[in-house]
C-alpha cells in the first residue's frame, strides 16, 4: 500500500518561496515533501516565521487583536490553535447529569403554563400607582411593597422549555469578626481556605460605610472574602455540601423553607466546625 502511494507523489524543488513539480517519481512515502507540494501556500505572519520551507508549521495567531478590517484575524475561541481555547469538558458534574436528565423535565411538567397560539394572555399585575385624587407626586409611583417586605417581588415570567428553573452562580462569603482588630493573617488563611474548597480565587470585600465605633474605615478595613462560582466549580461545590458535609453534621435540621426572597435567591449558612467535613480541609486536621 505504501509503495503505491509512494508512486504518486513527486519530487519538489524549491525556487525561492515558490515550489513546482519535478514529475520524478518518489519511492518512499514522505510527509514533509507531500505538505509542500501544496498549490496554495497557508498565510503567515512576517514577525512569526520560523526560518523553514514549511510554512504549515509557522502558522500561529496574532497575539492581539486589532480590529475587523486587520488581513490577520485570529480563529474563534473554539478552534484548538487559539490563544483562548480552553479544553473540555471532559466529563459532566453528577449533580448537572441528574438536572439535565430528571429535575429540568419534572419542573417543566410542573410549572408550564400552556398559552394556545393567538391566545392573549392574560392582564399583569399593577406596578405603578394612579391618580387617586390625593396627591400628584403618587402618579406613576412604584406602588407601597407588602407588608413586611422592603420592595415589591419580581415579575414572574411563565415558565416554558427555555427558561426552566436552573442555578446560575453560588455565592460563598465568610465574614470576618472583628475586622479592626484582625491582622491580614487571619484574611489570608480565611481565603486560602475558601479558595480550597470552592476552587476559585478568593476575593476581598472592603467597607462601604465608615463605623467609628468599631474602628471601621471605607473602602479600608476588609470585612470579608467571598467567591463566585459558575457552571462546573458551581455543580461540584454544592454536590459536595449536600452529599458529604450536611450528612455528617449532628442533629441538622436543614435549610429553613423560609430562608428564600421568593424571586429564586436562597441563602442559608454553616457553623464554623461544618467547615472541617469539607474534604479539602479535613485532610490539613491531625487525626
Amino acid at each position: 500500500m505504501l509503495s503505491n502511494l509512494g508512486t504518486l507523489y513527486n519530487e519538489v524543488e524549491t525556487g525561492g518561496d515558490s515550489y513546482h513539480l519535478t514529475g520524478k517519481p518518489i519511492s518512499s512515502l514522505r510527509h514533509c515533501t507531500f505538505s509542500s507540494q501544496r498549490l496554495t501556500t497557508i498565510p503567515f505572519q512576517a514577525s512569526t516565521l520560523i526560518l523553514t520551507k514549511h510554512y504549515r508549521y509557522s502558522l500561529r495567531p496574532p497575539r492581539y487583536y486589532r480590529g475587523p478590517l486587520h488581513p490577520y484575524q485570529p480563529p474563534p475561541p473554539s478552534a484548538p490553535n487559539s490563544r483562548e481555547f480552553i479544553p473540555g469538558p471532559f466529563s459532566l458534574p453528577r449533580l448537572q447529569q441528574t438536572y439535565t436528565s430528571t429535575l429540568a423535565p419534572d419542573l417543566l411538567s410542573l410549572m408550564y403554563t400552556h398559552h394556545p397560539p393567538g391566545t392573549i394572555p392574560g392582564p399583569s399585575g399593577q406596578r405603578l400607582r394612579g391618580w387617586d385624587n390625593s396627591s400628584p407626586y403618587h402618579k406613576n409611583r412604584p406602588l407601597r411593597p407588602p407588608r413586611g417586605r422592603p420592595n415589591l417581588p419580581l415579575m414572574r415570567r411563565p415558565i416554558t422549555f427555555r427558561n426552566i428553573p436552573r442555578l446560575e452562580k453560588i455565592v460563598v462569603h465568610h465574614v470576618i469578626r472583628d475586622p479592626s482588630k484582625r491582622d491580614s493573617s487571619y484574611l489570608h488563611v480565611a481565603g486560602m481556605v475558601l479558595q480550597a474548597i470552592t476552587n476559585v480565587r478568593a476575593e476581598i470585600a472592603m467597607a462601604k460605610h465608615d463605623v467609628s465605633t468599631f474602628g471601621i474605615r471605607k473602602d479600608q478595613t476588609a470585612m470579608a472574602v467571598k467567591a463566585e462560582l459558575r457552571g462546573e466549580n458551581m455543580y461540584c461545590f454544592l454536590s459536595k455540601v449536600v452529599d458529604v458535609v450536611m450528612p455528617r453534621i449532628k442533629e441538622y435540621k436543614g435549610v429553613s423553607g423560609g430562608s428564600g426572597d421568593g424571586s429564586g435567591n436562597l441563602a442559608f449558612g454553616l457553623q464554623s466546625s461544618a467547615v472541617g467535613a469539607f474534604p479539602e480541609v479535613e485532610v490539613n486536621y491531625d487525626s
